[in-house]
């Protein structure tokens, strides 16, 4: 029985959040509604115009080289890539062949066949401007094929991976940890179901035959792919394919030409589209409407200004300065810049961290799932949830009466609570703790007076009938701690 080992790189495209497209001063910004009102005369490449960079998606590409460890060039050029398709109105796209702004870069990943971190190799990160979309009559009845040019000319960031990754595990964490540095980076909004982040994956294998010859089975891209389950299926699909048809036929990669497959979502199968085009087909050459650029220290320096800390390195802080376990602090940093900036605030102000992630992690992520909102139009600031769980740090608040002060908060989202509300309705609601055992042992009395049942019921050895107990206690006395409570009431039944 032969084996293989399933050889993957990623080509990944990403929008850039920019006001207007890469060449032109047409307005960006994803509009599925309005088709072909995104346009100019660049965009539709009428005689006559001339394109013209835009530096602001240039800056925005640096930046995501510098943080994907890239050698960034002095000196790029733009080339025009030929193919002829109805949503690219110029019958070329502009982009760079052989002298790409960035290349040579890495990026760190979890990897399910090894407990230390997986360094995936970049090839190069370089500059393009979108085609336009194609919307085909998917009914089957042969309708007509329609072209919406909106996206024609977005500025596109292409990364392109070396063939590092031996699984569709590894090619999804790849995603998803490419896809949250790119957010937090502020470059993209890698929102995959509009289009501004899209991947092709390159897959083939190397069968061990049972001689001991390793042979590598033809290269196949994967396209059509619009989610990151998405690529790890077609991956995971792909290799079996592949398998099969080797045994079938033992092929090896020089034997048939490299393949260009689509991804059915809903059959969970690849289809053959056409052969792969080799960089010769597209007849590459410098665009000669657009200068070079030229990069200065000045300008890097200005840039590695603007980086702020990277998702991998926050993680690795938030264990080490919050003690926070490695789920927590994934789940926190998987959410995105501002999340993470909240827990901090939180974490800082009541001076523990796995209180803080607690709360975010639970209470107020519920609350941002069920009303729909992003933590930067949560109305509970982080410094007043930080104050208030720092009564409970001090003992000055139980957890329970912690969640009614949040409960009151929640009632008035058109109001921002301030710190100083926390102790308001702290004292309103009567919520500050009771550490006086006296009095809880007052209160025991007169419960366990009116419940001998119960009583009797808990000496026979049902412990959990004490439970209506202790909710009387709290009652009574809203700030008494619940743990507390139950074993005070223990005790005093066993002593009775």
């Amino acid at each position: 029985m032969s084996r293989y080992r399933v050889v993957i790189g990623l080509e990944v495209h990403t929008q850039l959040l920019t006001q207007t497209k890469l060449f032109s001063g047409c307005i960006n910004r994803f509009n599925p509604d309005a088709p072909n009102t995104q346009t100019d005369p660049v965009t539709l490449a009428l005689p006559g115009t001339l394109p013209v960079m835009n530096r602001k998606a240039f800056r925005l590409a640096v930046r995501t080289a510098m943080a994907l460890n890239c050698e960034i060039a002095r000196f790029t050029k733009w080339d025009r890539k030929q193919y002829f398709y109805p949503d690219l109105p110029k019958g070329y796209q502009i982009s760079q062949f052989d002298l790409p702004f960035s290349s040579s870069g890495f990026l760190e990943i979890d990897s399910d066949l090894s407990d230390e971190p997986k360094r995936i190799r970049i090839n190069r990160v370089h500059l393009e401007d979108d085609a336009g979309k194609n919307m085909h009559d998917e009914s089957g009845r042969g309708g007509n094929s329609q072209v919406d040019l909106n996206r024609a000319g977005t500025p596109l960031l292409e990364i392109v991976s070396e063939p590092d990754m031996s699984s569709a595990f590894e090619a999804r964490r790849y995603l998803e940890e490419l896809r949250l540095l790119l957010t937090y980076l502020g470059v993209s909004d890698c929102n995959m179901q509009e289009g501004s982040l899209r991947c092709d994956a390159n897959v083939n294998l190397h069968v061990e035959t049972e001689s001991g010859e390793t042979i590598a089975t033809p290269i196949v891209e994967i396209k059509n792919m619009n989610s990151i389950r998405g690529v790890e299926a077609a991956i995971e699909y792909e290799a079996k394919r592949q398998f099969k048809q080797w045994e079938e036929t033992k092929q090896k990669i020089g034997d048939v030409p490299k393949q260009t497959r689509g991804w059915n979502a809903d059959r969970g199968t690849t289809f053959a589209q056409r052969g792969k085009e080799e960089a010769s087909d597209y007849r590459y050459f410098p665009d000669p409407d657009l200068v070079p650029v030229t990069v200065s220290d000045e300008f890097l320096e200005e840039i590695r200004g603007e980086l702020l800390e990277f998702p991998q390195a926050k993680k690795k802080r938030f264990l080490s300065d919050y003690q926070l376990s490695d789920y927590d602090a994934s789940v926190i940093v998987d959410q995105g810049q501002a999340f993470s900036a909240y827990f901090e605030t939180v974490a800082e102000t009541c001076s523990d961290g796995k209180q803080a992630a607690n709360w975010v992690t639970q209470d107020v992520q519920r609350e941002l799932n069920d009303r729909g909102l992003t933590i930067e139009e949560f109305f509970i600031p982080a410094e007043v949830l930080g104050t208030l769980l720092k009564r409970i740090v001090a003992g000055d608040l139980t957890n329970k009466g912690a969640r009614e002060v949040f409960a009151a908060f929640l009632e008035t989202p058109d109001t921002r609570p301030e710190t100083a509300d926390v102790d308001r309705v702290i004292e309103e609601k009567g919520l500050k703790a009771v550490t006086d055992t006296g009095a809880i042992d007052a209160i025991i009395d007169q419960i366990l007076a009116r419940n001998q049942k119960v009583v009797e019921d808990v000496k026979g050895g049902k412990q959990q009938a004490v439970g209506p107990l202790i909710g009387q206690v709290m009652k009574e006395l809203k700030g008494a701690d619940p743990k507390t409570v139950r074993q005070m009431l223990l005790d005093r039944i066993a002593a009775s």
